[in-house]
Order: C-alpha cells, then sequence, then structure tokens
C-alpha cells in the first residue's frame, strides 16, 4: 500500500477494533503488500486490511470458520467479536487470533506434508465455488502478454515465460487426474510454526486443482512425504508455479522488495528445470 493508505488503514482498524469493545492504541505493522497485516494492541489482535472494493474477504472468512469446525490446521478468527468482514473508511477489515510466533526453526518436512494432507482432507468434505488452477495462470498469461504492465521483461524472456505457460498448463490439464479445493499459495511463507502446531494462514488463494499444485509451493522435500502423489504431475507443477510467480515479478506495479533480482533468478531456474524435463 501507498504510505498515506497505510496510515488511513492503520486507523480504520484500530477505529474498527475498538468500536468492538476491544482495547487497541496501537497498531503494528506485520506484513505489506496489497493488504497490510496488523498487530493491534494491548488487545493483541492480528488485523488484515484490504481496499473495499477486495471482497475476497467474505469467502476468506466464511472458509475458515468451516475449515476450524473441521479440524483442519489454519488460523482462526478472533473468538472475542463477531466472525465478519468489517467495513470503515473505504477499507475491509477482518479480525483474527494474534499467534505468538515459537522459537524460529526449520519446518521438518513430514510435518509440512502432514499439516497440508490434513488442510486438504478437509476440504475435499467443503462444496464452495472458487477458481480453477488455470484461471491465475490465464491471469500470469495476460500479464506476459501485456507489454504496458511488463515494459522490463525481455522479449526473448517474454516468449520463454509465455510457452512455458501454455505448454505447462496444457500438459498438466490433459493428464486428468482428480481436482479438489486446494489452498492456493501454501508456500513457507503462509504457514506458521505455533504453540498450536502448524497453521496455514492466507485462504483468498483458493482455488480447485491436483493436489500436486498446492505441493508445488512447498520445499521439495514435503512432495517426498506427501501420500500419494503423482511425482511427474509435481515436476511439472513446480515449473508452471516457477513460471506464475516468475510473471508477477516483471509487473511494473510489483511491490515486492528484490521482486526484479528474484525474478532473473526464477527464469535461470525455470530454464534448469525445463532442461531436465523429458517430453513424451
Amino acid at each position: 500500500m501507498q504510505v498515506s493508505e497505510v496510515r488511513r488503514a492503520m486507523a480504520a482498524a484500530v477505529s474498527t477494533a475498538s468500536a468492538l469493545g476491544l482495547t487497541a492504541d496501537d497498531a503494528i505493522v506485520l506484513h505489506d503488500s496489497n493488504k497490510l497485516t496488523l498487530r493491534l494492541l494491548p488487545c493483541d489482535v492480528l488485523a488484515r486490511v484490504a481496499p473495499v472494493a477486495d471482497q475476497v474477504a467474505r469467502f476468506e472468512v466464511e472458509l475458515a470458520q468451516r475449515l476450524n469446525e473441521a479440524g483442519c490446521p489454519v488460523a482462526a478468527l478472533e473468538p472475542r467479536v463477531e466472525p465478519r468482514v468489517h467495513e470503515r473508511d473505504g477499507f475491509v477489515i477482518t479480525l483474527w487470533t494474534y499467534y505468538e510466533p515459537v522459537t524460529p526453526r526449520e519446518v521438518p518436512p513430514a510435518d509440512y506434508a502432514h499439516a497440508l494432507d490434513r488442510l486438504h482432507a478437509g476440504m475435499r468434505a467443503l462444496d464452495v465455488p472458487t477458481p480453477h488452477f488455470t484461471d491465475r495462470v490465464e491471469q500470469a498469461q495476460q500479464l506476459v502478454a501485456n507489454r504496458d504492465r511488463t515494459p522490463a521483461l525481455p522479449d526473448a524472456d517474454r516468449e520463454l515465460l509465455g510457452d512455458t505457460l501454455r505448454r505447462m498448463r496444457r500438459v498438466i490439464s490433459e493428464r486428468g487426474g482428480g481436482e479438489q479445493l486446494l489452498h492456493g499459495e501454501p508456500h513457507p511463507g503462509n504457514l506458521l510454526t505455533t504453540e498450536n502446531g502448524l497453521l496455514f494462514i492466507d485462504l483468498e488463494t483458493c482455488c480447485r486443482g491436483p493436489v500436486e499444485f498446492d505441493l508445488a509451493h512447498a520445499p521439495e522435500e514435503v512432495g517426498e512425504h506427501y501420500p500419494g502423489v503423482d511425482q511427474d504431475v509435481l515436476r511439472q507443477c513446480r515449473i508452471l508455479v516457477l513460471a506464475v510467480i516468475t510473471a508477477w515479478r516483471w509487473d511494473r506495479g510489483d511491490q515486492l522488495p528484490n521482486g526484479r533480482r528474484l525474478a532473473t533468478e526464477w527464469l535461470g531456474q525455470m530454464r534448469a528445470a525445463l532442461a531436465r524435463e523429458s517430453w513424451s
């Protein structure tokens, strides 16, 4: 968010929490991207704030409730207030449980896989309308094809990214394997290590597709511990996901720190992965 929007978003979150009877005198920025994640004090509540046009918040709140009821490893909403989306000063605000981080450590791949398997099991029992994973690929394709939005992307890399997105999307879709509700981006940044165990956050990216698409966001070792994985599909999904996240880094509006450096690194990784791939 822009600096002026950050100040307004923080004020909106504090005012919302206070109006709900929570003691909120201060807000600490934990993460700033298209949404703002805040820790409100002294009530110790996590607030997520986004422009009011972002209506995905309602879907995320409803899904989090249902997954928590099913015992899935996901972050819970703040239990002291009604679980809903609040609107104030042009923002939508959702309030969540704040989890004090435990001593940082690398998550064992087997534990990561078990948590994701539990999440997927709960998601299989839900019937909710969500985008397909190919919709996200289509958005990346449109971005790569739009020179106005990606003016710094070299022509050769633009062609490589476009071809890779089209090819991997087709190859994975034509395999015709089973599909289900997915987290969409269960990478390590969306996994909390808490006293309550491993918990996934940021459910707004949910989509439908093969479980291998989710696993492609996790460290490679995790896929070795997840039951019933099609390793060929997983390998292809890793290339596809790499192409998608690389495309986002070339967006002229991308605000990820070191985003352009990452884009160059990921292009190199994608080329290497494609070179290793054997095509029938």
